[in-house]
């Protein structure tokens, strides 16, 4: 997650922005349709029409957070794609922030319904012009704007650093046998949470213990096979290769999780944006247990592209 600075904050947290997570959930229009249809809610409260957010809990992750919202007002799973702009507005003597992605319906159609309860009473489908005049908030129209000028449809391609793995001076065996240590394993589990938020991919992981345990937590969730590549494993590799196997599979346009080492990782990331023509990150490194998800689109030219760069910590 991009770091926020920014002057002390008081002790009771008065200066802290409310953090929330939403999303423009989304599914293919009927047929002959131009373009997708998109959920609104009505509250209640506020007799408003809006996307589903809402506030983060207690050490919540913002990825936990939008996928549990979206599923508690709407009925529906979500899968997220591209992250969105966040939306910052005052309330009360307060400031809060919103964390929206694109979030794809899961189903055939995407159908479900908000639970009538004091917070949510309405959900309806409506096109995008639709949308647009139904909203009440001037922030959500620039929102559904920004979800309109770029792609519904896009497909994730996740680095991965692995998880904490001890000292390795301290490991007298082969490195390629080191284990995730304590901290390593349960952040290998968060992230299983964590990655599942943008749907079933294709789990890669460098052919050393500790990179395959720290996919394994997800591989069992989604019942994928974890495959191990030469090509990202350290003291078998080298940046060329690492970098020409990377871009073979955001070529592939299938969903996948590649786990590898802290010394490739900045050469995957600025080798796949210089390819993609995506401006290389200020820093590309990931700490242990961290990862980057592209979001590719299908270009042009039939290439495909980087629609967001987004980087999350377990």
């Amino acid at each position: 997650m991009a770091e926020r600075r920014g002057r002390a904050s008081r002790a009771d947290g008065q200066d802290e922005p409310i953090r929330a997570a939403g999303a423009v959930l989304w599914r293919d229009g009927p047929e002959g349709a131009d373009g997708p249809e998109v959920a609104l809610i009505h509250r209640p409260k506020y007799d408003d029409w809006s996307f589903p957010k809402g506030k983060l809990k207690d050490g919540e992750h913002m990825l936990r957070a939008v996928v549990r919202e979206v599923e508690e007002e709407t009925g529906i799973v979500p899968r997220l794609g591209r992250r969105l702009p966040s939306v910052t507005y005052p309330v009360d003597e307060r400031m809060k922030r919103v964390d929206y992605w694109a979030a794809r319906a899961l189903g055939p159609s995407g159908e479900g319904h908000a639970v009538p309860n004091a917070e949510v009473d309405r959900l309806e489908w409506l096109a995008v012009p639709e949308a647009e005049r139904r909203l009440s908030h001037s922030h959500d129209v620039d929102l559904l704007r920004e979800f309109r000028a770029g792609p519904p449809h896009t497909w994730p391609l996740a680095i991965l650093r692995h998880g904490s793995a001890g000292e390795k001076d301290e490991w007298n065996d082969p490195d390629e046998l080191r284990p995730l240590d304590d901290r390593g394993r349960a952040e290998a589990v968060r992230l299983a949470a964590l990655l599942g938020a943008y749907g079933p991919a294709r789990p890669i992981s460098s052919a050393t213990a500790r990179c395959v345990e720290t996919v394994l937590p997800y591989a069992r969730e989604t019942g994928a096979d974890v495959a191990t590549d030469p090509a990202f494993t350290i003291g078998r590799t080298d940046t060329e290769r690492a970098c020409a196997r990377l871009l073979a599979l955001a070529d592939a346009g299938v969903p996948a999780i590649v786990c590898t080492h802290g010394e490739i990782v900045s050469e995957l990331i600025s080798g796949l944006c210089r390819r993609l023509g995506e401006k290389v990150p200020d820093e590309p490194s990931l700490r242990k247990g961290s990862f980057w998800v592209a979001h590719l689109a299908g270009g042009d030219d039939g290439e495909p592209a980087i629609a967001v760069l987004e980087r999350h910590s377990a």
